[in-house]
């Protein structure tokens, strides 16, 4: 079994929970979008919107460059929350890892998110985000590959 999630185009939903230093968790959705350029560019555009609480929305727009046959890839992100970030990722044999840092940053706001995959399009999803040493939210969620119709 191969990665589907960010190494094929396709579009997936996003269902879980996100959770907050001093809060309690709440329901997450979102919907996440790969595409791929014929140069080994990828984009993947994600919006979270939580249901039934009353926050804004998180989007997230990625570009980044992988190498045929690499294991390892860079990244530009421009967060809605974080601003303009930076990262790296691995693709792992059951997991894809990935890091980032907010560029410019004077609170050291840096993130991660591992996404290990249970089935062909179905993938969890363990994402952080922290500022300096500590952690300041995370989420849990599934990612579902959704079929063409």
């Amino acid at each position: 079994m191969t990665h589907t999630f960010l190494m094929e185009p396709g579009r997936w939903t996003l269902q879980g929970s996100w959770l907050e230093r001093h809060g309690m968790p709440i329901t997450v959705k979102g919907k996440t979008l790969v595409a791929w350029s014929r140069d080994d560019w990828f984009t993947m555009v994600t919006k979270l919107v939580f249901p039934g609480a009353d926050r804004d929305e998180i989007s997230f727009q990625y570009r980044g460059r992988l190498d045929s046959g690499d294991r390892r890839y860079t990244f530009v992100l421009q967060h809605s929350l974080l601003g303009r970030v930076e990262g790296e990722g691995w693709i792992a044999p059951e997991s894809i890892v990935q890091r980032y840092w907010v560029l410019g940053d004077r609170q050291r706001r840096s993130g991660f998110e591992t996404m290990y995959r249970i089935a062909d399009s179905k993938y969890y999803l363990s994402s952080g985000i922290l500022s300096g040493h500590y952690l300041t939210s995370a989420m849990e969620a599934t990612l579902e590959r959704q079929t063409e119709s």
